[in-house]
Formats: structure tokens, C-alpha cells, sequence
């Protein structure tokens, strides 16, 4: 899907390309494929690139082409195997043609051109558009941050309602998400370091890049911090089956040795051999006796160690 922005004055969407225009393709068909290579005449594997869900942040020039491949927060569902990740944004430019592509549909996309219509002001050129796509990016990676703060929070509350495999799952699955929030925005950061002396900037990108660079650290610090509290956590969680383990195989241990004492008299007085008691009454009362007896000194002792 395409769609052609008018982003001189205010973002406004229009029906065709004209020039200095905003083309934003969000998952793109065959069609939108043949149209941008062969119309535009971009590098075909720009958009091999950009489908690539592990392409890394990147500043790329072929032929006059530009292209800047950014990472940006994406959430997949709930249930998979990371629910939160990052996937590519292309931002492709050559003179009077500004292209972004997208494989996936995202949330910071539409709020993007949402705030930007908000605002009332377009974009002075691509270079302010680049950077405040970066500073989207930074803005939505701190909100899907939040998300995971709170969903590590209910994981800490539960911690007294005991531990369960969906638990650890869950954690681990946050785990692998803020992996790839921290290798994706430290290669953001090194992308706009670079891009501040690949591209023409004036006076006011470079306060927009100062903005970013801000959005950026925070967001880089926080993914640090929610990782340590959840490896934290997730070391509480190990503990506290490690101590339940331990109190089970105590308790099971515990009863062995109860166990073992009729066994072993019961064994005793089962032996073929005189012991006074083969033509008492009295024997299977006696050895019973003693069992139970033996049996209760044990468990008082035990219990007294706090051992059951």
C-alpha cells in the first residue's frame, strides 16, 4: 500500500506523485515493487534490503540514491516468541523523490504522521524528515519500554503466588525483546552519528539531532535498566525453585529415615535365628510397639531440626 504526501506546508495526503512529495509505502505489493523500480528506477535490492528482517541500521549511496535503513520497535502477538522486536524502515531519497518503506505495519508510523499532521508544519526537506523519523523511533522505543516495565512489575507481584513454567516463559520472552531493543538502538545511535556528516545540516537539524540524541540515551539507559530488574527477577524466580526443590527432596528424605526404622526392626525379628520372642504372645505387639515408638522419637527429632 502507497500513499503520496504533500509535506510543504502541512502533511496532506494527495492522489498522485508530484515533485518533493512523501511517498510512504507500508507493506508492499508486486505492484508497489514494479512501480518503484521501474518508474523511479531505484536499486532493486534497496527493497531486498529493507524486506530483511535482521538488515542492520545503515546509510547507504549508489548512483545518486540515498538510502538510510533505520530500526524501529514493532510488536508482534502477544503470544509469539518475542512479542516485542524491531524490523527495518527504509528511507530512500534522490532529488526531488523521498521514499520510506516498510514490510510491516506499524503503530509508529501512523502516529508519526498523525502528531506531524498535529503539528501543522510540513517538513523543511528530507533531511528534517529523516531526523524526526529517528526521533519517532526513539519516542515509541521509551513507550514500548513502559510496556515491558509493566508487564516485569505483575511478574514480581506473582512471585508470591508461586512459580510456574508460563511464568519463566513469559520472562525469557521479555528477555530476547529487550535484546534486540538494545543491539537495535545502539545501531541507531552509530547511524545518526554518522549521518551528521553525510547529510547537509543546518542550524535547526542540528537542534533536532540534539533532541534525538537525548530520546536515544534515555531509551538506550532504560533498555539497561529494565534488563538488569529482569535478570533480576528471573534470578529470584530461579532461587525460589531452587529453594523448593531443596525443601521437597528435605521433606522426602526426612520420611526415608522414619520409614527405614520399623523396616529395619521388622527385618530384625523376621530373621530365622532365636531372639526370645519366636513363642511369645507378645512379639508382634512388642516389635510393633517398639516400631511405632522409634518411629515418633524420630519424627520429634526431626521435627525439632526443623527437618520436616
Amino acid at each position: 500500500m502507497r500513499t503520496y504526501w504533500n509535506t510543504e506546508h502541512n502533511l496532506k495526503a494527495i492522489n498522485e506523485w508530484q515533485p518533493n512529495c512523501w511517498i510512504q509505502v507500508t507493506c508492499p505489493t508486486e505492484e508497489d515493487q514494479r512501480l518503484l523500480e521501474e518508474e523511479f528506477q531505484i536499486p532493486d535490492y534497496f527493497l531486498s534490503d529493507i524486506s530483511d528482517t535482521d538488515e542492520r541500521a545503515r546509510y547507504e549511496y549508489d548512483d545518486g540514491w540515498m538510502l538510510v535503513i533505520l530500526r524501529i520497535p514493532y510488536v508482534k502477538e502477544i503470544r509469539s516468541r518475542t512479542p516485542y522486536t524491531t524490523v527495518p524502515l527504509g528511507i530512500i531519497h534522490k532529488r526531488d523523490v523521498t521514499i520510506t518503506v516498510c514490510y510491516y505495519e506499524t503503530n509508529m508510523m501512523i502516529d508519526f504522521i498523525s502528531y506531524q499532521q498535529k503539528r501543522g508544519e510540513g517538513f523543511t526537506d528530507y533531511v528534517d524528515m529523516t531526523f524526526r523519523l529517528f526521533l519517532s523511533s526513539a519516542v515509541w522505543y521509551l513507550k514500548r519500554l513502559k510496556q515491558i516495565n509493566a508487564l516485569i512489575e505483575k511478574a514480581k507481584r506473582n512471585l508470591d503466588n508461586g512459580v510456574n513454567n508460563a511464568s519463566l516463559i513469559g520472562l525469557s520472552r521479555l528477555q530476547d525483546s529487550l535484546t534486540y531493543f538494545t543491539t537495535s538502538i545502539r545501531g541507531n545511535e552509530n547511524l545518526l552519528s554518522k549521518l551528521k556528516f553525510k547529510l547537509q545540516v543546518d542550524e535547526l537539524d542540528a537542534d533536532l539531532i540534539e533532541d534525538v540524541n537525548i530520546e536515544m540515551t534515555q531509551a538506550r539507559e532504560t533498555t539497561n535498566i529494565y534488563s538488569d530488574i529482569l535478570e533480576s527477577t528471573m534470578d529470584t524466580y530461579s532461587s525460589i525453585i531452587n529453594n523448593n526443590m531443596n525443601t521437597v527432596i528435605r521433606t522426602l528424605t526426612s520420611v526415608s529415615i522414619i520409614m527405614m526404622f520399623p523396616t529395619l526392626i521388622a527385618s530384625l525379628f523376621g530373621m530365622n535365628l532365636i531372639n526370645g520372642m519366636e513363642n511369645s504372645p507378645f512379639g508382634f505387639a512388642i516389635a510393633l510397639f517398639i516400631s511405632v515408638f522409634v518411629s515418633a522419637l524420630s519424627w520429634f527429632i526431626l521435627r525439632r531440626k526443623r527437618l520436616l
